[in-house]
């Protein structure tokens, strides 16, 4: 009995702890790879970056849309000037607004692009990197959650 309880515990301590693992999910534009956090929710979507004090090198937002459209951006409440790369529904890169600053003011001005996803990363990494319209975009650990979205 008391064996039996003990490999419980452990199976129950392993699922668990494979459960608080989440798979890294990254984008990947010319060989170049950002660690990404996905605004998937309105809320994180309107949220996005603001009030942090940075965004590490490395590390990206992107924001998935159901539909291709047009969407807006601005800098209100940001503490850092970003990248911001527009994508199209078969993942290139249709325009990338580049060192947007932060807005400090009551009235900021939008930046705005056709696109399905909408990238953000550290201002200056566009260029560093060589990261230009017409580039692929590949999201190979996003397949799963994308084509959901698309389906729906």
């Amino acid at each position: 009995m008391i064996r039996y309880l003990l490999v419980s515990l452990l199976l129950s301590s392993i699922i668990f702890l494979f459960g608080m693992i989440k798979e890294k999910k990254e984008v990947c534009i010319n060989e170049k790879c950002f660690e990404l956090e996905v605004a998937k929710t309105q809320e994180e979507k309107a949220r996005g970056l603001m009030f942090r004090e940075k965004l590490e090198k490395g590390k990206a937002m992107l924001f998935p849309y159901e539909e291709g459209g047009i969407y807006s951006f601005w800098m209100k409440n940001m503490n850092f000037p970003l990248d911001i790369i527009w994508i199209n529904k078969d993942k290139k890169i249709v325009y990338i607004e580049e060192n947007v600053p932060p807005c400090k003011t009551k009235e900021c001005p939008n930046y705005r692009h056709e696109g399905k996803y909408i990238l953000e990363i550290n201002a200056g990494l566009s260029e560093e990197y060589g990261i230009r319209t017409g580039d692929a975009v590949d999201l190979p650990h996003l397949k799963g959650y994308l084509n959901k979205m698309e389906q729906k």
